[in-house]
């Protein structure tokens, strides 16, 4: 898997403000971020469409509940 990619997913999870953005308007939001310069191909941006939106959120809150676990 690229390391943009990577970027992208990780952004997904733990920036609430970018993954409300991804969720409100996800073709803006990639389109933004390859203008900011991270070079997502094609593919990448295929594969982050279509996956179910709802699958950032239930990632996000499952990191929430471990890390505070480990705490």
């Amino acid at each position: 898997m690229d390391q943009t990619f990577n970027i992208v997913i990780d952004q997904l999870v733990e920036d609430e403000e970018f993954r409300d953005a991804f969720l409100r308007n996800p073709r803006k939001t990639l389109r933004l971020a390859r203008e900011w310069g991270l070079p997502l191909c094609d593919s990448e941006v295929y594969s982050l469409l279509a996956m179910t939106p709802s699958v950032w959120t239930r990632v996000a809150q499952a990191m929430t509940a471990r890390l505070q676990e480990a705490a």
